[in-house]
């Protein structure tokens, strides 16, 4: 039984199955000092929150762990302010019901699983939101260089 366990174990390894790696959300500075931590299983998703720099209004861009790649699905933009707007072929854009608008089905894969943000400082505010919990960026590292990662662990 002992031998059939082995052989088995070591098709399994030799098959190039592995167990599923847990995913996880960092956001980390340059020196690898964590802000956030957050536990991202297949098909859960996070948002980054900020604040317009020159309207002050709110912005949302929406990611999901799909198959364990980073991926922005959607936006929600208040006006067409400097550096928004919704660009034809990418997403579609509907009413948020407000007087503004979400860019829906963007679908689009983050290299490398990651990207780097520099938080804005004082009213624009970068957050990152799990579920109901937000930890903001820019308290921890206003204007910083900020890694926002999706890892295997």
């Amino acid at each position: 039984m002992k031998q059939l366990m082995r052989g088995g174990l070591a098709a399994l390894l030799l098959s190039g199955a592995a167990p599923a790696c847990a995913q996880t959300l960092v956001a980390a500075r340059d020196d690898g000092s964590q802000i956030a931590r957050f536990a991202m299983p297949e098909g859960q998703g996070w948002c980054v929150l900020w604040n317009h720099s020159v309207q002050g209004f709110p912005v949302t861009d929406c990611y999901e762990n799909r198959q364990g790649r980073m991926v922005l699905v959607r936006s929600r933009q208040p006006d067409f302010a400097a550096g928004l707007g919704h660009i034809p072929g990418r997403g579609r854009q509907v009413s948020d019901g407000e007087g503004g608008y979400w860019i829906l089905d963007i679908d689009e894969p983050v290299p490398g699983n990651a990207y780097v943000l520099r938080p804005g400082a004082g009213p624009v505010d970068h957050r990152l939101q799990v579920d109901g919990k937000i930890v903001s960026l820019s308290k921890a590292a206003a204007r910083q260089r900020v890694r926002i990662e999706l890892r295997r662990e």
